[in-house]
């Protein structure tokens, strides 16, 4: 046991998803709710949403917010830091477990934050800084 606190200490940017379920997420005015789990991308093996569960501040909603938006993770305090306001993510659009999540709800989430799309990078990172892409369609 020792030795596994030790090596998970060595690298203090790695920790388990289950770990920081739970950490309370701090937006840039306070705090607002805790991460209630994960969404991932099963093709791109990445994490595209942090799960924030609200009841505590705004009862019975949860929302979506990127791993992108994160500035820190405080592990001391067990605690998510986002570059949003409250009142930003008491207006964004609201998530259910029971619908999927589909491009036109990710445009809707990522237009309200006013903050590009994840596909945007990849695209870029894909097909090279020469090709633009404007909503998910390229520019020439």
């Amino acid at each position: 046991m020792a030795d596994r606190v030790r090596k998970e200490s060595a690298d203090s940017h790695l920790r388990s998803s289950g770990a920081v379920t739970g950490y309370h997420i701090e937006a840039a005015d306070g705090e607002l709710g805790h991460v209630d789990g994960f969404l991932m991308d099963d093709e791109a093996w990445a994490i595209r949403y942090l799960e924030v569960a609200t009841r505590n501040w705004w009862p019975g909603n949860k929302v979506l917010v990127s791993p992108a938006w994160v500035e820190r993770v405080s592990w001391t305090e067990s605690k998510v830091y986002v570059g949003l306001s409250r009142k930003a993510i008491q207006d964004a659009p609201e998530y259910t477990e029971s619908t999927p999540v589909t491009r036109e709800y990710e445009n809707r989430l990522h237009l309200h934050y006013g903050r590009p799309p994840y596909w945007l990078h990849d695209a870029q990172h894909k097909f090279g800084p020469e090709r633009r892409f404007v909503e998910g369609v390229e520019v020439r």
